[in-house]
C-alpha cells in the first residue's frame, strides 16, 4: 500500500532507495553543538534555479533554550503561512541575516562562486558570531570560513535552523521579485513566477527578450540572445 497523499511530499529518493523525511524539522543536529556551548547557525538558499533575479541566502541562529514550533521546510508551506512564520522567526531568533548575489554577479562569477559570495554575505551579517554552520545539501559552500561546517542532505526537512533560514530566504526573495522586480520589468509575470521558467515567463521572453534581471550566461537566455531558440518550445 502506498503512502497517504498528505505524506508523499515527505518522501525522497537517494541512490535508488526511498527515504522518509521527518514531518517536522528537529533540533538533533543543533543539540549536540548546543551541549558544547557553541553557537549554531542554519544556512539555506533560494533562487538557484531561476532564470532571473538574485540567488538569496539566509543564516539564522535559533536560541538553545526555547523551541519554535510549527517550523517546516519552506516548500511544504503556502505563501501566507511562510510569511507568518518568517515574521515570527525574525523576532524569535537570536540573529537573522540575508545575503544575495545579483544576476550580474552570477553572470560574472558563475553560479557556484556567486552562491559562495551570497552565503558569506549572509553569515558575515549575523550580529552573533556562529561556531558551527548547518548547511543544506552535500556541498560545503562555506569552506574556508572560520566555522565548523556540517552538511545535511534535505537539511530544510531535518534541521529547525535550516528550515527557518529557508523560510526567511524564500519570503524575502519572493517579495522582491513580486514587487520591485515586477514593477521595474512588467510583462514577465515576475509577481507570479518569481523569475523561474514558468509558461508565462517563457512566453514573455520569446516576445520581449531578456530584461536587465535575466541571467544572460545561462544557456536558455544565451539562445534567445543569439536568436537560435523559442522559449515556448
Amino acid at each position: 500500500m502506498g503512502l497517504p497523499a498528505s505524506n508523499r511530499k515527505n518522501v525522497t529518493y537517494r541512490r535508488g532507495k526511498r527515504i522518509r523525511l521527518p514531518d517536522v524539522p528537529g533540533i538533533t543536529h543543533e543539540r549536540r553543538w548546543w551541549d558544547q556551548d557553541l553557537v549554531v547557525a542554519g544556512v539555506d538558499e533560494v533562487g538557484r534555479g531561476a532564470w532571473a533575479g538574485p540567488v538569496t541566502y539566509c543564516a539564522v541562529v535559533l536560541p538553545s533554550d526555547r523551541r519554535m514550533y510549527k517550523l517546516r521546510d519552506s516548500k511544504q508551506l503556502d505563501p501566507a503561512r511562510r510569511e507568518e512564520l518568517a515574521a515570527r522567526i525574525r523576532t524569535f531568533a537570536l540573529a537573522v541575516s540575508l545575503g544575495e548575489a545579483s544576476n550580474a554577479e552570477i553572470d560574472a562569477l558563475g553560479m557556484s562562486a556567486a552562491m559562495r559570495l551570497a552565503a558569506r554575505r549572509a553569515v558575515a551579517g549575523l550580529c552573533v558570531e556562529p561556531d558551527v554552520l548547518l548547511l543544506d545539501g552535500n556541498w560545503d559552500f562555506m569552506s574556508g570560513w572560520r566555522t565548523h561546517n556540517e552538511r545535511i542532505v534535505h537539511g530544510d526537512a531535518r534541521s529547525a535552523s535550516i528550515a527557518a533560514a529557508s523560510i526567511v530566504a524564500k519570503v524575502t526573495r519572493d517579495a522582491h521579485m513580486a514587487s520591485a522586480a515586477d514593477t521595474a520589468h512588467p510583462g514577465y509575470d515576475f509577481c507570479s513566477n518569481k523569475g523561474y521558467p514558468s509558461p508565462s515567463h517563457r512566453a514573455a521572453l520569446a516576445d520581449l527578450g531578456p530584461c536587465a534581471l535575466h541571467r544572460r550566461s545561462w544557456e536558455p537566455i544565451r539562445r534567445i540572445l543569439s536568436g537560435t531558440t523559442d522559449t515556448r518550445d
